[in-house]
């Protein structure tokens, strides 16, 4: 019986050999070449399905899917979008309910930037991230699914490539059919650890941080008044209060009659004939 994890970390991940696309790739850039792919593809038991977007590092500007990757186990089609749009083959395959499988990796999200190319109903499309979450598993990426489940590494190194490009390079376009046909490779191992048995080893759980304690601070604070029936703040402010009233206390009589007395002038002396002389 396999062991498989729940998680899986980069550093695992990157330790893995690289994994490409062994098939035929196919770059389909006009309406009729896209028609005659559709033909084949349609004809197949299991299809994978991703899309690739021209990456923008502006605030508040987005880029329409630039290609749409389909995969057979042997031949990949690259439909260049930007060249070709959303032709009506093309929404002929993703509303497609025959019995040809269709799957794809967080795929809600390519359908959703795939209508923005035009409108079209999307028919059954299997779910790869549900499958990984029904069977206990944490990780959703593609690349930590492949390397969990089947002990290959996916490079990402082209995803922020321009997808736009006037001619795709070598790199992107195995790039891009790798990340279609690897759909296919994890659906049917999954498939296979459902109907044989796995088991799963949970990851470890890095401790919780816990708050540092400073004792030398608390024993340097004051301690509070601890006077019965009045806190050291209530004492404080009494103490306040009875200053405040002692001095608009009216002096008595006795200190009224010394504030009134004047001082006493010393008399001068008067010269006498001998000093006047």
């Amino acid at each position: 019986m396999k062991t498989i994890f729940d998680k899986i970390d980069k550093e695992a991940v990157n330790s893995l050999d690289r994994v490409l696309f062994g098939g035929r790739v196919e770059v389909v850039q006009s309406p009729s070449e896209a028609g005659r792919a559709v033909d084949y593809l349609l004809s197949q038991p299991i299809l994978g399905f991703d899309t690739e977007t021209k990456p923008q590092f502006q605030r508040g500007h987005s880029s329409l899917v630039a290609l749409l990757q389909v995969s057979s186990r042997d031949v990949c089609f690259l439909f260049r979008l930007n060249m070709i749009g959303l032709p009506d083959c093309l929404r002929r395959l993703l509303a497609d309910e025959g019995e040809t499988l269709k799957v794809g990796l967080s795929w809600h999200d390519d359908i959703c930037g795939l209508r923005r190319r035009g409108e079209f109903t999307p028919g059954t499309f299997i779910e790869i991230q549900q499958i990984a979450k029904e069977m206990g598993l944490r990780d959703m990426s593609l690349q930590k699914l492949y390397a969990n489940l089947l002990g290959g590494r996916i490079s990402k190194a082209q995803r922020l490539s321009n997808w736009e490009a006037d001619h795709l390079s070598e790199a992107q376009k195995s790039y891009a059919a790798t990340d279609a046909w690897a759909c296919i490779q994890l659906y049917e191992e999954m498939m296979r650890l459902r109907r044989e048995g796995y088991l799963i080893r949970v990851a470890p759980v890095t401790d919780p941080v816990k708050p540092m304690v400073f004792p030398d601070l608390e024993e340097r604070a004051a301690p509070p008044d601890t006077t019965p029936g009045m806190p050291g703040t209530a004492r404080k402010s009494a103490g306040r209060v009875s200053a405040s009233r002692a001095a608009r206390v009216k002096p008595g009589a006795e200190g009224e009659k010394a504030g009134k007395e004047k001082p006493r002038r010393t008399p001068r002396k008067k010269k006498t004939d001998k000093q006047n002389e």
